[in-house]
């Protein structure tokens, strides 16, 4: 590990003593001192080759729990896909300036192995000639999508947060998240989402938003930029101009967002303004369409006027900008796969995301400076602030984390205890009809848990009906459980009618419910028995809606282990419910009317 320290002291010909500040968050606010830092990070670009200038503008993905010894599985995956055989290859071949950690790429087994990889993946960076150290990334927005996942602490996720109201909770979630994250090795955190959630059929964000209120949302993001960003983690907000008002899922199709200019002004773009005044580190990007502010059609990572024009210049934002993934459908629909990279740095991009094929992009942008489509000084203007960045979380003078570290920050139990309590401050309760709620166990004492598995966000917690028996037991009901997805048969339906028969209560975990949705015949199959129905919708509110007969109904927003822990103590009246709609929920039959509106939210 000194070795390869050393060895980028040397390379770098003493620069990182000057623009290292130390392991902290904040650069130096003396401007003299930036000056000085920005001269010295200049001297290492110029002594750069072109291809490793190319490198540093990538951040790619890489199968294997290690950067140098995966299992053979990812070997395969990784020959296949990038050419190489593990991340240490990766870096060797291409100098990638950053890689993103996924799950299902199997980065993210257990904390001590996800600082082992961390430190695998800096080890190979640093003992390159010219050696940087890499800047690791990944998704944990917390709620429904996380990458990392228990033993490190789970916290509720946006619009949860958002139904909590509290920035307090918000922050405090940002700043324990990324102290874990960064005692893993990873600095960069492609969270708080800033998209304000105004349509209730967007596929893509969701909950993931902190609500539909643009001032609302705009707080939260600024709370939890700060959060994130205290711990020397940085904080990502996305995805720019704002992916809340859409019907298609911009992984496999090309959104197109029809707010005018004002509209935008008004509902997109206070949360980005606000996290620019929080000092945000990196702003990714959205493969949206918004023909008010760019009327080529170019998806918005590969739009100027939205990135330099809007972002840069009238935001006056000169941080890092992310695309998001490059092998997602909306941006891959109006141009190759060999255009979209050399585009989206012409439109004023820093960081190049997980393209589909890696040797296709590198070597587009390559030729694209040798062609004199790009100029070389556009790429040091990218890579300056992309080092910027890097000496600012500390990784130029130690990019390395412990084994020691891991185990005093990651999962300890004043952090779990903190993601409790949180959690029980945003479960809201939407109908109490004749006082149901709370159960106690003297009048409701078995209960029958039916409901929707979806799969954990991080791959360990849940299942959600299971978690909820748990937690009804450990208060002491008795409860029996019979998952029934999110689509059940006739058959799955009788058996839980069957089940129902002599139980005290019914506990129901709903997961969008649509019209067509076969859990709408269960649920009302279950309150046609008369026994008391409690449902409980474990992603989207607007559940709600489709099922007006139930007389008991909580919205957790997430189907993590701490939210449904939460739901179960306040259905028991071991906590108030205390969260109120962040989104407005309207009539199934009258879309146009509103049946809860921001802000409902009942209490015991």
């Amino acid at each position: 590990m000194h070795t390869s320290r050393r060895t980028l002291l040397a390379a770098t010909a003493g620069a990182a003593a000057v623009v290292a500040v130390g392991g902290g968050p904040a650069l130096a606010e003396d401007d003299d001192t930036a000056r000085h830092d920005d001269k010295r990070l200049r001297a290492l670009i110029s002594r750069m080759t072109l291809e490793e200038k190319v490198g540093q503008l990538f951040v790619m993905r890489v199968y294997g729990h290690s950067a140098t010894a995966p299992d053979q599985a990812d070997i395969d995956a990784n020959l296949k896909e990038i050419g190489v055989r593990d991340a240490a290859e990766l870096i060797a071949k291409y100098r990638v300036g950053g890689i993103i950690y996924f799950g299902w790429a199997h980065n993210t087994r257990d904390p001590h192995q996800i600082a082992d990889l961390s430190n695998g993946i800096q080890k190979a960076a640093l003992a390159q000639p010219r050696g940087l150290p890499v800047l690791i990334s990944t998704d944990q927005e917390h709620g429904i999508v996380a990458r990392v996942g228990k033993p490190a602490t789970l916290f509720p996720g946006a619009m949860a947060l958002g139904a909590g109201g509290s920035r307090t909770d918000a922050r405090t979630a940002g700043r324990i998240g990324g102290a874990e994250l960064r005692a893993m090795g990873v600095r960069q955190d492609y969270a708080p989402v800033a998209d304000v959630n105004v349509n209730p059929a967007n596929p893509v964000i969701g909950v993931r938003s902190f609500g539909a209120d643009p001032q609302a949302v705009a707080g939260m993001v600024a709370a939890q930029v700060k959060g994130y960003q205290s711990a020397g983690v940085a904080a990502t907000s996305k995805h720019f101009p704002g992916h809340g008002d859409t019907e298609t899922d911009s992984h496999y199709g090309f959104p197109v967002i029809e707010h005018t200019e004002a509209q935008w002004a008004e509902l997109d773009a206070p949360p980005f303004r606000a996290a620019i005044a929080a000092g945000i580190d990196s702003i990714m990007t959205a493969h949206i369409m918004v023909p008010a502010l760019d009327p080529s059609g170019d998806p918005a990572t590969l739009s100027r006027p939205i990135l330099t024009g809007i972002l840069r210049e009238r935001l006056g934002y000169d941080g890092v900008v992310v695309t998001d993934s490059l092998g997602m459908e909306g941006v891959r629909t109006k141009y190759g796969d060999d255009r979209v990279p050399v585009l989206a740095l012409k439109a004023g991009v820093d960081q190049l995301l997980n393209p589909p094929k890696l040797d296709v992009a590198w070597n587009a942008v390559l030729q694209a400076v040798r062609g004199g489509e790009l100029t070389e000084a556009r790429l040091d203007e990218s890579i300056l602030r992309v080092l910027r960045l890097k000496a600012k979380l500390g990784l130029i003078k130690d990019p390395y984390v412990t084994r020691r570290g891991v185990d005093r920050v990651v999962g300890i139990s004043s952090h779990l205890k903190a993601a409790d309590r949180i959690a029980e401050r945003t479960t809201t309760l939407l109908v109490n009809s004749g006082g149901l709620l709370p159960l106690s166990r003297r009048t409701h004492r078995t209960v029958l848990v039916v409901g929707a598995d979806p799969a954990s966000p991080s791959g360990t917690t849940g299942p959600p009906t299971t978690v909820l028996g748990a937690a009804l037991t450990e208060l002491g009901f008795t409860a029996t459980v019979l998952s029934t997805g999110t689509a059940p048969t006739d058959a799955t339906i009788a058996k839980a009618v069957a089940a129902a028969q002599g139980v005290d209560a019914v506990l129901v975990g709903t997961y969008n419910v649509t019209a067509a949705s076969t859990q709408r015949t269960l649920v009302n199959q279950l309150l046609a028995t008369g026994r008391p129905v409690v449902a409980l919708a474990i992603r989207n509110p607007y559940d709600v809606a489709q099922l007006p007969d139930v007389k008991a109904y909580l919205a957790a927003y997430s189907w993590t282990d701490v939210e449904l822990r939460a739901a179960v103590r306040v259905l028991a009246g071991r906590a108030d419910p205390v969260g109120e709609l962040p989104v407005p929920v309207q009539k199934a039959d009258k879309p146009t009317e509103v049946l809860y509106p921001v802000g409902h939210g009942l209490r015991y």
